[in-house]
């Protein structure tokens, strides 16, 4: 991973945080990992409600191996949970309706979609992030289900700072809390972008499942959040085996836009535009992230990495400019300069498009 990674940290060795977890991964007592789990799900089955968690799923890889592992190897009942992306895609439905049918007991929230399309057009201009709004969902709309409910176990897939390369503070503590969600997955924003919307004149009842439940609601009810990848060795490419084989997942037929892989983030035609923005911000796109995965799980090499990435990052996605200007509902000018704002004038240089300045190698 490249040092623009945010977070990213190095040691003496010049090891990204990223190899140095996998490294840690290949010495650590995944034992006493798993005892801590199973005194987890005790805990929370042991109050004797109908679910004993909630699992977030989208119908891809990574929440259908999670729900399968809870249900079927520890036989406790989850509720699943999908927070509905804009743009959605046919197979990300497919895959999701495919996951239900295996006997998960499901709740979609669809958030008000006015709310939602402000809040992914503020993050698009004022954070260079284009689902800003749906990242904000995943997170709140699930607490707030969670103290609706009164369901205080909530699993989350992985902890991307810490698998990925970030923020490593939960590394050996896999509960953690609303503040860790805002300053690493909503990359501290969320304040900023709900206030712009209300000055906007989204309403509170509009932003019902964009916000969080009162600090209280969620510690009288004690919610505990996690992620699985704290209590075992996470392996994308393992997840995405089991929840084809268990739970109907389906890839696309042709490569993901921007990468060699064609099995994993197929749920929202935005993702694409996500991640040519994360190129532009910081010079690595979605086939350096899952190059940097196979690597360090050791499923390729370095140069073959280097290899696919010369090929895959250089994504463009020009061919949905239109439809995304449709949707957040602002002019082709006003979506060609917003590229131009964030693109990092250190890594790329203008010509008919961004072109970076760099080679890997």
């Amino acid at each position: 991973m490249p040092s623009t990674r945010p977070r990213l940290t190095f040691d003496k060795r010049v090891f990204c945080s990223a190899c140095q977890w996998a490294e840690e991964k290949k010495t650590l007592d995944w034992s006493k990992r798993e005892k801590l789990l199973k005194n987890l799900l005790n805990k929370h089955k042991s109050l004797g409600k109908k679910y004993d968690c909630i699992t977030t799923v989208s119908g891809g890889k990574d929440g259908s191996y999670v729900s399968h592992n809870i249900k079927n190897k520890y036989k406790l009942n989850p509720l699943t949970v999908t927070f509905r992306p804009s743009m959605e895609t046919k197979l990300g439905k497919e895959n999701l309706d495919s996951f239900i049918a295996k006997g998960y007991n499901h709740i979609h929230i669809t958030g008000d979609k006015e709310a939602m399309r402000v809040l992914n057009r503020i993050g698009l201009l004022e954070m260079g992030f284009p689902y800003y709004g749906w990242l904000i969902g995943i997170h709140t709309s699930v607490l707030r289900l969670a103290t609706l409910m009164k369901i205080p176990l909530i699993f989350y897939s992985e902890d991307g700072e810490v698998e990925y390369g970030g923020d490593r503070k939960h590394k050996d503590n896999g509960i953690y809390g609303i503040d860790y969600q805002i300053s690493a997955y909503m990359e501290s924003g969320y304040d900023k972008v709900i206030s712009k919307a209300k000055k906007e004149g989204v309403t509170d009842q509009q932003l019902y499942w964009f916000t969080f439940p009162s600090k209280k609601e969620v510690e009288n009810l004690k919610i505990e959040i996690t992620h699985w990848s704290f209590y075992e060795n996470w392996d994308p490419y393992r997840n995405y085996l089991v929840a084809k084989e268990h739970c109907g997942l389906k890839e696309n037929k042709t490569l993901n836009e921007g990468t060699y892989t064609n099995y994993s983030m197929t749920d929202q035609s935005l993702f694409e535009l996500h991640m040519y923005f994360m190129y532009l911000k910081f010079g690595f796109g979605r086939a350096t992230s899952d190059a940097a995965i196979d690597v360090r799980r050791g499923a390729m090499s370095r140069d073959q990495a280097v290899q696919l990435v010369q090929l895959y990052d250089d994504i463009y996605p020009e061919k949905h400019f239109e439809e995304y200007c449709n949707y957040y509902k602002i002019s082709m000018k006003q979506f060609l300069e917003n590229i131009d704002k964030w693109a990092n004038k250190d890594l790329f240089e203008k010509k008919n498009k961004w072109i970076p300045r760099f080679k890997i190698s």
